[in-house]
């Protein structure tokens, strides 16, 4: 489950967190002399564009992994991967809401759908599951489910954690670098715990 309690936070009055600079360096003056305040100050940390590509790619790339996840309960009996499915519901749901919310507050429409088909997030882009995938996932049941379901979510949290990383080296705003970072480290553990769940399938 990806910890979004810092997004959260700065997204709760529903618009993206006011850019600003930071407060100028004061310069002592000579003996006598107050001192003044330097042009110098840092640069605006506003949304620039790679901010929006990150939220408007991670929506559509979140809800597949909840109809992903949503499947699991009535196709699977390990309890190891229904609690894999259920954190991916409880940590991406809340961080949808985010986005999305960010998105209104900089003045964009949120995505709608999953977008699977025309989009370059649907011809696999990013670990996103084609549509014979899915439709491979819907059929299946007990363990042939458990290793789809795995084989698919491991890619698609590898491809979470590259647009992450991406949004770390170009993003400005703090929401949406928090919401990343979060990302990095949270889908990272649970790639790991799915590898072991593999293993313990055989």
């Amino acid at each position: 489950m990806l910890a979004v309690a810092p997004a959260l936070a700065a997204c709760s009055s529903g618009a993206a967190p006011p850019a600003r600079a930071d407060a100028p360096v004061i310069v002592p003056g000579a003996p006598g002399q107050s001192g003044s305040p330097t042009a110098r100050s840092a640069a605006r940390t506003g949304p620039v564009a790679a901010d929006v590509r990150f939220a408007e790619a991670m929506i559509p790339h979140h809800r597949q992994a909840l109809e992903m996840s949503g499947l699991a309960a009535a196709r699977t009996d390990d309890p190891l991967v229904t609690a894999v499915a259920n954190r991916v519901m409880d940590g991406q749901r809340p961080e949808i809401a985010v986005m999305e919310s960010w998105l209104r507050g900089v003045g964009r429409t949120p995505p709608s759908g999953h977008d699977h088909g025309t989009s370059d997030l649907g011809r696999g882009g990013y670990g996103m599951a084609g549509e014979e995938e899915l439709s491979r996932l819907r059929t299946a049941r007990g363990h042939g489910f458990d290793r789809l379901f795995l084989a698919l979510m491991i890619r698609h949290h590898e491809g979470a954690v590259s647009m992450a990383a991406e949004e770390l080296r170009r993003g400005r705003d703090r929401t949406m670098r928090t919401m990343a970072q979060d990302v990095v480290s949270g889908q990272q553990i649970e790639i790991a715990r799915m590898r072991g769940i593999q293993r313990k399938l055989g």
